[in-house]
């Protein structure tokens, strides 16, 4: 498997995306959090960067 880089891809976004929806940062997980039927967890990845913002990360 490749490996790519934050600025890699946030420069493939910007060639092949609108600006407006081009990310402005990136973050890599190594597992995203998922239910039993295997859909993401999209309420704790919010709690998670709700913590790292009161955090001031």
């Amino acid at each position: 498997m490749g490996r790519v880089t934050e600025q890699q891809f946030i420069d493939f976004c910007r060639a092949n995306m609108a600006a407006y929806k081009c990310p402005r940062e990136v973050e890599f997980l190594e597992e995203i959090p998922k239910t039993a039927s295997g859909k993401a967890l999209r309420r704790l990845l919010r709690e998670r960067e709700a913590e790292k913002r009161r955090a001031g990360g």
